[in-house]
């Protein structure tokens, strides 16, 4: 951790915050001193007991009261906050202003992360939407259940989703008292089994795909990103901008008079592709060229303001110091990756290399930041690895819930580390695996040490992070022995994970239309194989 105020500073913001925390504890015993001296004063009225005795029977009441402080203040578990993730779909590591943009302007977000806490090698578990986004909600490296691929929609498909076995820490959450909400792009599978109502959510409004139009729906198209959006299991509309509309929901929830602690997940599908913005923002970049980078600067812009919203939503409730709001995007943004893509560059990462679907550092370490008025420190940056998984681990400790021992937490809780009461990195180690019907990438960094192959055509490179942070000079020849050794912990950690578990978007969708035609085509020429089904009539006559 490095700080942005000085040690005594927070020394002191820490005591002050300590004091009003424990406020509630001192009110009772309050109550009974005042209560106590009432007493007395009454028995030496009624008896005319000395000066001496009161003062005597005075301090022992004292004492027990001091007793019982003593008692509530050790006994004192850490508060349990309402937490607010909001997750960004697509973001640019270097479109942020805190990480350096000077195009596109975020002061909302920059605010969230410099009133908090900066995570510079803040990771996700997979360098794209679906995988990354089972890994945050479960906090399990996804490819310990085999899902390494984008989910197709596929909303009749009982076995295409989040496997039900895997409890997601909404769910652990709610189970704890949490209400729960999520608002925005799910992901994780369409059919009933893995609606978000059955996968811990009190409250779901968004849509189901992996996209969506921002201004458009139809009932009628059949395609997800036309879909009506859905409030929990009813079929709704929306109107004008959705980043917007998701906004006003997530307000909503945030407004209600909630008698236990809550969580919402934000779950933006801003910027994502279709490239669609309000027509003012447009308007604000028009200096930004080429026009897709402009229009990606007005979603960001969009997304930026919403952000702002929620934060002003929280401290219009009240709720602003005892929230914890997580922020960060699911993958980096994306990159000219593939043939056919090479227009796809309007985000920025710099100074990451490539983007969205790599292994190299664009495509797994995203803008991560973190605001908790109430108990974690502000203005300092985080500069040891953390990564998604760890938002579960954290927020379950924070809500007193334990671990599963059946499904144990590769996140780590990060208040500890916060908060100076745990001491070096929360994690040794941290792995990625991506595989795609018979091609694979992978990575694994230890300390600033990282180990990469990106897919089939790449050769295994190894960076030091610390001194190359944007991947330019392999040291695999000269370090040889390290780069054995990474490889020989991932392959341990990758044994104990199953083979992939689903067939990609692409793959599924493409084999369900093959499947449609051939089955079309068997029944056309089955029926032409059948003889005619013939009805012959005797003519009244031929009787006669």
């Amino acid at each position: 951790m490095s700080d942005r105020e000085s040690k005594p500073e927070r020394n002191r913001m820490s005591a002050w915050r300590k004091g009003i925390g424990r406020c509630k504890a001192y009110l009772l015993p309050a109550a009974v001193v005042i209560y106590t001296i009432a007493l007395v004063v009454v028995d030496q009225v009624r008896f005319e007991v000395s000066l001496a005795e009161m003062y005597v029977a005075l301090e022992q009441q004292l004492l027990v009261v001091v007793d019982q402080v003593r008692f509530d203040v050790s006994e004192e578990g850490p508060p349990r906050p309402n937490i607010v993730l909001i997750l960004a779909d697509d973001l640019g590591y270097g479109d942020v202003g805190y990480n350096g943009a000077v195009d596109i302007e975020t002061p909302n977000i920059d605010r969230l992360a410099r009133e908090g806490v900066i995570f510079s090698n803040g990771y996700v578990s997979h360098p794209f939407c679906g995988p990354s986004r089972a890994g945050l909600i479960t906090g399990r490296y996804q490819a310990r259940f085999g899902m390494d691929e984008n989910l197709a929609y596929a909303p009749f498909d009982r076995e295409h989703g989040l496997p039900a076995e895997e409890k997601t820490f909404a769910a652990r959450l709610k189970e704890a008292g949490y209400r729960t909400a999520l608002v925005g792009k799910w992901h994780l599978g369409a059919a009933e089994p893995f609606h978000p109502l059955n996968r811990g959510f009190d409250f779901f409004y968004g849509f189901l795909g992996g996209g969506h139009d921002y201004f458009r729906f139809n009932a009628v198209r059949s395609h997800e990103s036309l879909m009506p959006l859905s409030e929990n299991r009813s079929t709704v509309g929306f109107e004008g901008y959705l980043t917007d509309a998701l906004t006003d929901r997530a307000v909503d929830f945030i407004g209600e008079r909630q008698d236990s602690p809550f969580f919402l997940f934000l779950s933006y599908n801003a910027p994502h592709v279709p490239l669609q913005a309000p027509e003012a923002l447009i308007e604000k970049y028009m200096h930004v060229e080429p026009q897709d980078r402009r229009i990606y600067a007005a979603m960001v812009d969009s997304l930026d303001r919403n952000t702002g919203r929620v934060l002003k939503a929280l401290k219009r409730a009240g709720k602003r110091d005892d929230t914890l709001i997580f922020f960060l995007s699911d993958n980096g943004g994306v990159y000219p990756w593939s043939v056919g893509l090479e227009h796809y560059t309007w985000s920025d990462n710099a100074p990451l290399r490539a983007g969205k679907t790599s292994m190299f550092e664009g495509g797994i370490r995203v803008p991560f930041a973190a605001l908790w008025p109430a108990r974690w420190p502000r203005g300092e940056i985080c500069e040891q690895p953390v990564i998604s998984l760890d938002i579960a681990a954290t927020a379950l400790a924070l809500a007193g819930v334990e671990d599963d021992p059946e499904q144990p937490l590769d996140g780590v809780n990060l208040d500890p580390f916060l908060r100076g009461e745990a001491a070096g990195p929360p994690h040794e180690t941290l792995f990625w695996r991506r595989r795609s019907g018979n091609s694979a990438a992978y990575a694994v960094r230890e300390g600033d040490a990282k180990l990469v192959r990106d897919g089939d055509a790449g050769e295994a490179a190894l960076f030091d992070l610390r001194s190359d942070i944007g991947e330019t000079r392999d040291r695999i020849r000269e370090d040889a022995d390290t780069a054995a050794r990474l490889a020989r912990v991932w392959n341990e950690w990758s044994r104990g994970t199953p083979r992939l578990r689903f067939v990609g978007q692409g793959s599924y969708e493409g084999s369900l239309r093959k499947w449609k035609k051939e089955t079309a085509e068997k029944a056309r020429l089955d029926a032409l194989a059948r003889p005619l089904f013939r009805i012959e009539l005797e003519s009244a006559a031929a009787g006669e």
